[in-house]
């Protein structure tokens, strides 16, 4: 019998309470199929139509009926489809993991699954047991430590990663507030300015400011000229943690404050308010979590901030007391149509 869709999306439902929690607990077999689907690029390949396993193992240089077993699995979860015996298509949710999507979650599905990533995850017990994050643990140095001094190689990903991140979250961005007045936007840790360059494309008659360490800043001038946006955006180096020395109307904090514990956010939010105008808006830019038990994907993301740099995801309490204590108010959050939503703050 074939289930028609509906029927298939109420399935797991009516699996008995032991088989759903065994398909939550093989949920690491499922990701790691599907970062090595996204390693392979059978996404790019599948981009003109389906083709046979036998094709897509010449083309991936692979083991072909171990390939097929790879993929039969992702297709049961809806992530590609065999449309016919050993004949795979891409599916909606596998059209984003291919490079040239202008939502491509490849790069962030890679960095989620490399391997001295995936061995953090391993290690969930002793950030629950300790508080402290399992990736110093298992690598020895604190994950940004890590990445732009120690594997540099990792590095590029990570930064591709968070490129291929701002893809779920600028269009929201750009929908939800109205940057329109503001002489001057600083992206504060910024990247390779990705969300400074589509903010100010967006709005031509404003001028930016990318702050950033100097080998994160080396990646930039590529991201600003895709925009067309060099000539209006300043590059300035330098340790959010010592000093920010940036004027600006608006201030934008892009998947920075989830990374770090209330002492170092603290820091940051001082530095910035340092050199702020008093008229000047601080945008937090992150997921804010429900106090209560809804799904939500910040409260998976939660347990990435745990192991690995040691941050957490919070709720609207939990910002306003933040941001209180670093001499700040909060003055509305504005939810947008992706995963994360804006904690808009002035000087108190």
């Amino acid at each position: 019998m074939i289930m028609n869709e509906t029927a298939a999306a109420q399935a797991p439902q009516q699996l008995p309470p032991d088989a759903q929690i065994l398909q939550l607990a093989l949920g690491a077999f499922v990701s790691q199929a599907i970062y090595v689907a996204a390693k392979l690029g059978i996404a790019d390949i599948l981009a003109d139509g389906p083709r046979d396993v036998n094709y897509l193992a010449e083309k991936t240089a692979s083991h072909e009926r171990s390939l097929y077993r790879l993929l039969r699995a992702c297709a049961s979860t809806g992530a590609f489809a065999e449309v016919s015996p050993k004949i795979f298509s891409n599916t909606a949710m596998t059209e984003s993991l291919r490079s040239d999507h202008p939502r491509s979650t490849r790069d962030l599905t890679i960095w989620m699954n490399e391997e001295p990533h995936w061995r953090v995850y391993g290690e969930l017990l002793y950030s629950v047991k300790t508080g402290k994050p399992a990736w110093d643990k298992v690598h020895g140095e604190p994950v940004f430590n890590y990445l732009f001094n120690t594997d540099l190689a990792l590095g590029e990903i990570f930064n591709r990663a968070m490129t291929s991140y701002s893809h779920q979250s600028i269009g929201p961005i750009l929908e939800a507030y109205d940057f329109s007045g503001s002489k001057t936007i600083a992206d504060i840790a910024g990247g390779f300015g990705h969300l400074i360059a589509a903010v100010l494309a967006a709005n031509p008659e404003a001028k930016g400011i990318l702050f950033d360490l100097p080998q994160v800043l080396n990646g930039a001038p590529e991201m600003l000229e895709r925009y067309d946006v060099q000539d209006r955006v300043k590059l300035i180096q330098g340790d959010f943690c010592n000093e920010i020395p940036v004027k600006a109307d608006i201030y934008l904090l892009k998947h920075i404050i989830h990374d770090w514990y209330e002492e170092k956010c603290q820091t940051i939010l001082r530095n910035i308010r340092d050199n702020m105008p008093d008229d000047a808006k601080v945008l937090i830019i992150d997921a804010v979590v429900p106090e209560d038990d809804r799904p939500d994907l910040g409260k998976i993301i939660d347990l990435e901030m745990l192991m690995t740099p040691g941050g957490v995801e919070r709720t609207a309490t939990e910002f306003r007391e933040l941001l209180a204590d670093s001499g700040f108010k909060m003055t509305r959050i504005i939810p947008t149509v992706g995963p994360i939503s804006i904690v808009e703050a002035a000087k108190a």
